[in-house]
Formats: structure tokens, C-alpha cells, sequence
């Protein structure tokens, strides 16, 4: 398999980054929901209690690819990217270019 260390690199980052980005972005959809009923009627504070734990699921998401990210960039450093962790068998080039971030084998992430 020839892989291109430095484009790989690049995207990962680049990934990392903007998951960063969406993060930060993401902030104020986190915030704790109030409990003012003068200003906010039952049905709003529930549809903004659903907002806030969908905001809390896509950040928690966000935080899992980050890690994945950076021990994929981990797997560069140390030679060991684009082959599983799990067997050692090589990843196929198809799958890291859909997730550069992979770190199974297809037999193996199953």
C-alpha cells in the first residue's frame, strides 16, 4: 500500500480542526436550559431540553472522532497507520480514504 504520509496528515488535521470549529460553534446549544416558566412555556423548555441533549450527543460524537483522529495521527508518527490495530492486517486504501481515521480492518471493525 502506498500512502501518502503527508496528504493523510494534512486531512487529518484539517478534520480535527474543523471538528474543533463545530465544537466551539456548538457551545451555546449546550447551555444549561432555564427554568423560567414567566418566559418559557412547558412545550418550548421541552423542545429546548430535546435541543440541548441532541447539542450534548453531537459533542460527545464530536470529542469520540477527535481521539480517533489523534491516534490515527499517533499511528503516523509510530509507522503503524493503515494497518488494524486488532489484527496488523493491512486497511484497505478504499476504507481510509472514506475514514482516514480508521483503525480496523473491515473483517475486524465488525
Amino acid at each position: 500500500m502506498s500512502i501518502d504520509e503527508k496528504s493523510v496528515r494534512e486531512t487529518l488535521l484539517k478534520l480535527r480542526q474543523e471538528l474543533e470549529a463545530l465544537s466551539e460553534i456548538s457551545e451555546e446549544a449546550r447551555a444549561t436550559v432555564t427554568l423560567d416558566q414567566q418566559s418559557v412555556g412547558r412545550l418550548s423548555r421541552m423542545d429546548a431540553l430535546q435541543g440541548q441533549a441532541m447539542a450534548h450527543a453531537a459533542e460527545r460524537q464530536r470529542r469520540a472522532d477527535i481521539q480517533r483522529i489523534a491516534a490515527a495521527l499517533q499511528r503516523l508518527d509510530e509507522g503503524e497507520y493503515g494497518y488494524c490495530v486488532e489484527c496488523g492486517e493491512e486497511i484497505a486504501e478504499k476504507r481510509l480514504e472514506v475514514d482516514p481515521a480508521a483503525a480496523f480492518c473491515i473483517r475486524c471493525a465488525r
